[in-house]
């Protein structure tokens, strides 16, 4: 296998070639704040992984890794360090060897980026204790959402088999700063919690551990009936409570690192505490209680959407803000960066702020279930830092990605899909970091760092979210996919016996009127979960965001907007200037052909032929719907649709939620669709 593929997403590889060898030197010392550095012979697997990369990698003057104790490097905390540089030497320095490798990986960026790395004077922490990958992969080797082969997890031939891929992909993570990963779905099997497969954990653990990534698991929460035997699972119930004891004490005595559980509960028929007439926050202490006396934290996912309410957008909100303050200190709630799930363009979880007696974490989807799968280009840090700027990262206590990784050759699918795992990395450690910034630090490493590549296609970078949004929902529309696995347009969708919240309609909620849904005070009133300077502000048919418009409110289909154009010509435009945005991402891309090895160009080549198609599927099926309902003309500049509505209608790819499909699977323009 190609080494540059096979090491794929991991920064000290995105050079393409590996730097040489040049026998820098490399000392390890320890220094207090009372006694002057000495030479120290230390040992263990994280510093013999720091001095390796080192070794093998870097090319510029001496380098010295020292362990402090002073005030200065205590304050930036276990994970942090310094790099500092004089006439003679670079001096890595932190409290602890994993704050050494960080500050290892770093060096070794800013040298992959073409930094001057001679007058440096650096001092980084970690903004969140806990920065996870969460991988949807279930134990027969298929990934829910996956989009980029098989599971990296080959549970059939561990623990006697270990593939060499584990360690690079802790090794990928670690020079992001990702320091821990969530093995399984969250929709679980029980088995994991079996004495055979927990085996299997211990020994990716073992691989992990000098990575400085903790293991954690998915639980079942009904795991004390389907795996123990017992009756019941009820959370109060004193058996149930001894039971996860005991199982909690078995995980740690195999590995004592282990870093907990993060449960899916009483969400899409998943078993959970609600099911005995307990709460939540029962649910999750009881599990918080075995885990604490070994440090180990319980990440509860806020995602519900039991039929509480008219308007689902609000449901995650009324169960879980009555609990603020009732869940144990070891349990955080996890919160969906949106209040429906994962689309292209929502506005921030109103359970954000809600919940100041919680610690919470945002969760983040890296793979692109609503966003083209592994086909399409789409820059997710764009959309991730949107989320700052309502949600302060200091109002949190850790980040997870729902992981987009498989067992392509290139890990992710799509080439530049690296890219998404890469920025939710770097901005898990840090989320002042730019967008721009860390798509040049990606492009540098991962193709070239020269000015001619890397300027343009940053900007590709920096567009491609924003025209994924314009030519699949634009101005606020959301959720209307094609039913189950979420890839092209079906804002016709009706299948009997569904819950009226699973279809498109009840999103988009066209008629002859306008579009959009009203959560307005008038309407289902959602706006009155958000702080009362933003609610207004969203409440308001002429202050909102007109990127949140048709989220917020049902408008007319010739209410004028900031453009001065109706609601349907600024529609149409929309969506023609996503379809214009992929089709220059081909220029550019075209041109750059000169800076790219053959077989990385025509990859992402053809799938941007397929993105640019894609897009016009989307056009043409969304603004053809639509105008049942308006049945108005195509303002000029406006292409005419190329495929018709009743063939498109028609359409049903034969692909379930596991798998992204191929281009001959896809209505194209020169089909019969035409």
């Amino acid at each position: 296998m190609n080494k540059k593929y096979l090491l794929g997403i991991c920064l000290l590889s995105f050079g393409l070639t590996l730097f040489a060898e040049d026998g820098s030197k490399l000392w390890l010392r320890q220094a207090s704040c009372e006694k002057a550095s000495v030479c120290c012979l230390i040992s263990s697997p994280t510093i013999a992984i720091a001095r390796e990369e080192l070794a093998s990698l870097w090319r510029g003057k001496a380098v010295e890794l020292q362990l402090f104790a002073d005030e200065a490097h205590r304050k930036l905390g276990k994970e942090g360090y310094t790099i500092r540089t004089s006439d003679e030497k670079i001096v890595l320095g932190s409290t602890t060897e994993q704050g050494l490798l960080y500050a290892a990986y770093h060096l070794l960026r800013l040298q992959a980026e073409g930094a001057d790395c001679t007058r440096l004077d650096i001092a980084e922490k970690p903004a969140f204790d806990v920065r996870v990958l969460n991988h949807w992969d279930n134990l027969d080797g298929s990934i829910e959402r996956g989009y980029a082969g098989k599971s990296l997890w080959q549970w059939d031939e561990l623990s006697d088999t270990v593939s060499a891929r584990y360690q690079e992909y802790a090794r990928a993570n670690a020079s992001v700063g990702i320091n821990g990963t969530v093995l399984n779905n969250v929709n679980a099997s029980v088995k994991i919690l079996s004495s055979e497969y927990l085996e299997k954990v211990r020994v990716l653990a073992d691989i992990f551990r000098p990575y400085g990534i903790k293991v954690y698991l998915s639980v079942n929460f009904a795991s004390p009936m389907q795996l123990g035997g017992l009756s019941t699972a009820d959370p109060l119930n004193e058996e149930v409570a001894e039971w996860w004891k005991k199982k909690v004490h078995e995980i740690y005595s195999l590995i004592p690192d282990f870093g907990g559980f993060l449960v899916k509960a009483n969400s899409e028929g998943q078993p959970g505490p609600c099911d005995y007439g307990r709460t939540h926050a029962e649910g999750a202490n009881m599990m918080a209680r075995a885990l604490k006396p070994y440090g180990g934290i319980v990440m509860w996912r806020a995602f519900v959407y039991s039929p509480s309410d008219a308007d689902r957008a609000k449901q995650a909100y009324l169960e879980f803000k009555p609990l603020d303050g009732k869940f144990l200190d070891n349990v955080i709630v996890q919160v969906k960066n949106g209040p429906i799930d994962f689309q292209p363009r929502e506005p921030y979880s109103p359970l954000f702020g809600a919940m100041p007696h919680t610690p919470l974490m945002a969760e983040f989807q890296v793979t692109q279930e609503y966003l083209g799968h592994s086909n399409h280009l789409a820059y997710l840090a764009t959309m991730w830092k949107e989320f700052y700027r309502y949600v302060s990262p200091a109002s949190l206590k850790g980040v997870a990605g729902v992981a987009n990784i498989g067992d392509d050759t290139n890990w992710c699918g799509h080439d530049f899909a690296q890219a998404n795992w890469y920025a939710y990395g770097r901005l898990a450690w840090n989320p002042s970091l730019s967008s721009e910034e860390i798509a040049k630090e990606w492009l540098a490493q991962t193709f070239t760092s020269d000015p001619k590549f890397v300027e343009p296609m940053t900007q590709v970078m920096m567009d491609s979210r924003e025209a994924v949004v314009d030519y699949m929902m634009p101005l606020g529309l959301h959720h209307i996919f094609a039913w189950s696995h979420h890839y092209g347009p079906e804002p016709w969708c009706e299948v009997p016996g569904a819950r009226a919240d699973w279809l498109p309609s009840y999103y988009h909620q066209a008629d002859k009127k306008g579009l959009g849904f009203d959560r307005s005070r008038s309407g289902s009133d959602a706006v009155s979960q958000y702080p009362d300077s933003l609610a207004h502000v969203f409440n308001s048919l002429e202050l909102c965001p007109e990127e949140f418009l048709l989220w917020f409110h049902h408008v007319d289909w010739n209410h004028s907007l900031k453009s001065g154009r109706t609601l349907w010509n600024e529609l149409c435009y929309k969506y023609q200037q996503g379809v214009d945005k992929v089709r220059e991402f081909q220029k550019v891309w075209n041109q750059m052909k000169p800076y790219v090895d053959e077989e990385r160009f025509q990859a992402v080549a053809k799938r941007l032929d397929i993105q640019a198609n894609d897009a016009v599927w989307w056009k043409d099926a969304c603004l053809e719907y639509f105008r049942t309902y308006s049945h108005m003309k195509y303002p000029e500049g406006v292409e005419a649709p190329v495929f018709k509505l009743k063939e498109l209608k028609k359409v049903k790819l034969p692909i379930s939620n596991y798998e992204c499909p191929s281009a001959d699977m896809l209505p194209r323009k020169n089909s019969s669709l035409e």
